[in-house]
């Protein structure tokens, strides 16, 4: 059953008036007319605010009982986007049920018919290396494993030399032209030592950091994303990457790198957020500018999160916890700070190709804070 208003707030692929979509003849974008407003339909589970900035939970929530629900996950959907991860304790949920989720987390909110769910150009079934904790494997799960990272990156920058843990923050697949918009992360096997925690930071939140003149600036540019260890890896372990799209159409070849805008709108909010920091853009760069130019740029955008702990949120994992998160306006990172085996089942979403409306509104704006 269609959430209320369903028809309101989605457009069909040949109405493209909408001032978010650059190219209206392009199938990739937002099917979105506006930013969606939540409707309640949760309000009778228990959750609280784990910040004032980021982060939801709900303690209590089985997510099995809502995944058929389309209000619920619609609404649900909304309020990642709005609290930029939701937390959910010791979860049921099987690998089919996190599939069927994380694709109708972004249909029930604007996303293009081509998307579905990311396929990773190396934990894919392709590799027959890491199975799931029911000895299966799947194109659309990437199973999470330490194991599996120390084996394929040989464990020089996180493990054992312990750098700033800093150069770990991240969005998902940002190298892809279009890139991810929900992601789920369900972990079956946490470390048993105390560590494994993963952080995120509002994107939202960095925004409204920046004075009106360098906002004004950051709107202005786009940023190269690029990945150059998975062409290394395959060529190291000798296996071919994923042959296929992974996700979208244009989400193909080798090459692992796409120009996404310095501040992203996100569509189910409206709101404004940075989406250039940390890993995903060491390799790349801001475009437009001098080098020295963008490597400042960089630095300063990484520096809003690092030397800002009020718009981050840490999560502390037990087995089978899940959490949520729109990788349009939140960066994560893990903590390398334990020596057992880690591992958990991702599903990431594919979404509409990124875009900035200079009609949009940051956080703070929108919430009149």
């Amino acid at each position: 059953m269609a959430p209320p208003a369903a028809d309101s707030d989605l457009r069909s692929d040949s109405d493209y008036s909408y001032s978010y979509v650059a190219n209206k003849a392009d199938k990739s974008w937002t099917k979105l007319t506006a930013p969606l407003k939540y409707s309640g339909s949760l309000d009778e589970y228990e959750s609280f605010d784990v910040t004032s900035v980021i982060g939801k939970e709900y303690p209590k929530l089985q997510l099995s009982s809502i995944v058929n629900d389309d209000t619920k996950i619609r609404d649900l959907a909304i309020q990642v986007s709005q609290r930029g991860v939701v937390f959910f304790r010791n979860q049921d949920l099987d690998v089919e049920s996190q599939k069927l989720l994380g694709q109708k987390l972004g249909e029930l909110t604007g996303k293009p018919d081509v998307s579905t769910l990311n396929r990773h150009p190396v934990n894919n079934s392709g590799r027959g290396r890491t199975l799931d904790e029911n000895g299966k494997l799947d194109d659309e799960v990437s199973v999470i494993s330490s194991e599996q990272y120390r084996a394929y990156y040989k464990d020089p920058l996180h493990f054992k030399k312990k750098p700033l843990a800093s150069t770990s923050w991240h969005a998902d697949i940002t190298f892809e032209r279009v890139p991810s918009d929900y992601a789920i992360l369900k972990l079956v096997a946490p470390p048993a030592d105390a560590g494994g925690d993963t952080l995120w930071a509002s994107a939202y939140e960095m925004y409204d950091r920046l004075s009106p003149p360098f906002r004004a600036l950051a709107e202005g540019l786009t940023a190269t994303h690029k990945n150059v260890n998975f062409n290394r890896v395959a060529k190291e372990q000798g296996f071919e990457l994923y042959p296929g799209h992974r996700g979208n159409p244009e989400n193909i070849g080798n090459d692992f790198e796409a120009v996404h805008p310095v501040v992203r709108t996100n569509p189910v909010t409206g709101w404004k957020g940075i989406f250039v920091a940390g890993e995903q853009i060491k390799p790349g760069w801001i475009n437009g500018v001098t080098d020295r130019e963008s490597e400042i740029l960089k630095d300063y955008f990484l520096q809003l999160i690092t030397d800002n702990h009020d718009l981050q949120v840490r999560f502390r994992w037990n087995k089978n916890d899940i959490a949520i998160w729109d990788n349009r306006s939140v960066f994560h990172t893990p903590t390398f700070d334990y020596s057992g085996p880690r591992q958990g089942n991702r599903v990431v979403s594919i979404g509409e190709r990124p875009f900035f409306d200079p009609k949009s509104v940051s956080r703070r704006e929108a919430l009149g804070i």
